[in-house]
């Protein structure tokens, strides 16, 4: 008996390792063919320098769309659409200007951007004089200070957290809920540090919302430098600021997520989705934030195709309308599938740059999660050493609150991500090819173990 219960288990891990050396050699094809005959670079100069800044509602974000659902063809899908949704349609409106006066008549200009979704000043400048405040409780201390001041958040990025997705969770509180904070006791507008490592003087944007509750002011992020100046500025004497903005809301207006498909031999009605998002902020290019995620996601399709694979699954290669200030297209993505019923097994995210890949991380069960690490040693050779217990990348998100789908999303190496995040130098020669290429590898990798074995 124990003789015939040993072979069982032989026999067991026997097929187990001969399954795990078939994969193996089916990810190194995939990555062979990404490394040797690759389109992504390429495609993300396309995308980065024809087509440039994409935000929802302008020019470039149609001129975008087009340029996604022409490519997602040339990758191979077996069928191209666009799906249609309501998407906000901010505009900067002209060039955000502000002049600091101190000492008396010396003057400097500061180079601020106004944050996403906020009012201008109306075409005329807000002069007042700034106070300084670390953080919300400062705030509050100097409430009785505020009225008719501009309110400057000075709040570092926590220089401790080694994965710096944890100092952006910390710090962008103040640049999406600080206007209004500071409009709550009088303020006239507001300032706020760029959410940033970085050295140097670029601006960050990015989105902010408006408590209806408080009157809406003009916020404009500032450069690091610019941020230090004001600081040590203001321990010396008082500081005026005169500052210039031209932000506004025209009308919501027509957007579309590219969606390319792979249909399934097996089970054609069951879907894996994966995916970045095809808008970006007007003041740069979008490389990292996320014209990575969406040459990744093609580059997959194309990769996939040029194999000859054929998914039991059928998989959908999604790029993704209006994350940056909305988050339109993955909401109407997860509603139509929903409204569907379809079943969507998974769903996977490339959101967090084009640099080296190291990790993913993964919602669901506890069971699927553990199913997901048993594949690390198949990610190993490729830089991608852990799953951690987390969520999917913001558009792939919506499909767990609507039906459930368990999702995960590429988490590259983040210490040089918030160096370009939303500004103005997010821009193509920021990207290194061969980390552009190891992130869609992973992917796919991922995508085929899904497929093969789901979860």
């Amino acid at each position: 008996m124990k003789k015939y219960f040993f072979s069982i288990i032989i026999c067991f891990i026997s097929i187990h390792l001969f399954a795990q050396n078939e994969d193996s050699v089916f990810i190194r094809r995939v990555a062979n063919e990404i490394l040797s005959n690759g389109k992504a670079y390429d495609n993300l100069r396309d995308l980065t320098k024809n087509v440039g800044a994409r935000l929802a509602g302008s020019p470039g974000m149609v001129k975008a769309e087009k340029w996604g659902l022409r490519v997602m063809k040339e990758s191979g899908a077996d069928k191209a659409w666009l799906q249609e949704c309501m998407v906000p349609h901010w505009v900067r409106g002209g060039q955000d200007k502000a002049e600091a006066l101190y000492s008396g008549s010396s003057k400097k200009s500061l180079y601020v951007a106004a944050l996403g979704n906020s009012i201008g000043s109306g075409g005329k400048a807000v002069s007042a004089d700034v106070i300084e405040v670390t953080s919300f409780n400062d705030l509050e201390s100097k409430k009785d200070q505020v009225k008719g001041k501009i309110v400057f958040y000075n709040y570092h990025f926590n220089p401790t957290f080694v994965q710096t997705f944890q100092s952006y969770g910390d710090a962008v509180r103040y640049r999406s809920a600080g206007a209004s904070r500071a409009s709550k006791y009088g303020a006239v507008a507001v300032i706020v540090r760029s959410m940033s490592h970085s050295t140097d003087n670029f601006p960050h944007t990015g989105g902010m919302n408006y408590d209806t509750a408080y009157p809406k002011i003009p916020a404009v992020a500032i450069g690091l430098q610019d941020a230090d100046w004001l600081n040590a500025q203001l321990q010396k004497s008082q500081v005026k600021v005169s500052l210039t903005t031209y932000a506004r809301f025209l009308p919501d207006t027509i957007g579309h997520n590219v969606i390319g498909e792979l249909t399934g031999s097996e089970f054609p009605n069951e879907y894996i989705t994966v995916g970045g998002h095809l808008d970006s902020w007007d003041l740069a290019e979008g490389a990292h934030d996320d014209g990575a995620g969406v040459t990744q996601t093609m580059e997959i399709l194309r990769a996939f195709k040029a194999l000859g694979y054929t998914p039991k699954h059928s998989i959908r290669f999604v790029l993704f309308s209006n994350e940056e200030n909305g988050l339109r297209g993955g909401i109407k993505y997860a509603e139509e599938a929903k409204a569907k019923n379809e079943k969507q097994i998974f769903g996977l995210e490339s959101d967090a740059g084009g640099f080296t890949p190291r990790s993913f991380s993964m919602g669901g069960s506890v069971a699927q999660l553990e199913k997901a690490r048993s594949w690390i040693p198949l990610f190993l050779p490729y830089g991608v050493y852990q799953i951690n217990r987390g969520g999917g990348g913001a558009d792939v998100s919506p499909l767990t609150r609507a039906l459930g789908t368990p999702t995960g999303e590429l988490s590259p190496d983040s210490q040089r991500y918030f160096d370009y995040h939303h500004a103005a130098n997010d821009v193509f020669e920021n990207v290194n090819k061969r980390e552009l290429e190891l992130g869609a590898i992973n992917m796919a990798a991922f995508i085929y173990l899904v497929d093969k074995y789901g979860l």
